[in-house]
């Protein structure tokens, strides 16, 4: 089977919220968001630039995201910060997360149980 990050069935939705998730907490440019993930999912999850930044120019386009350039290191980078639209898009998701996330679990402990 394949693993979560290879599957795009099940991949679907997540680059989304992931980003809406990490930028929630802080602004971060580009290719900190996608190190970030990498990190913290202990590379079980990576968002290569071709997936990235598609997602976060979709996002902006539709206001869940605001960028802006910034200089740093003698180069100029575009920082992403969460908007108010993609706070309330990040709560839907999350509260779609857990329906689905609380299903899996009672399929899987009862499989377990039964």
């Amino acid at each position: 089977m394949a693993p979560a990050a290879k599957n795009p069935a099940f991949m679907s939705g997540v680059p989304e919220r992931v980003v809406l998730r990490l930028l929630a907490q802080r602004e971060m440019y580009g290719y900190e968001i996608a190190r970030l993930i990498r990190t913290l999912t202990n590379d079980a999850l990576s968002l290569s630039e071709g997936v990235l930044y598609p997602a976060l120019h979709a996002m902006e386009h539709r206001g869940l995201v605001r960028s802006r350039p910034m200089a740093a290191e003698g180069r100029t980078r575009i920082y992403y910060r969460l908007s108010a639209k993609g706070q309330a898009r990040l709560s839907r998701l999350s509260e779609e997360w857990q329906r689905l996330r609380t299903g899996i679990e009672a399929i899987l402990g009862a499989s377990a149980h039964g």
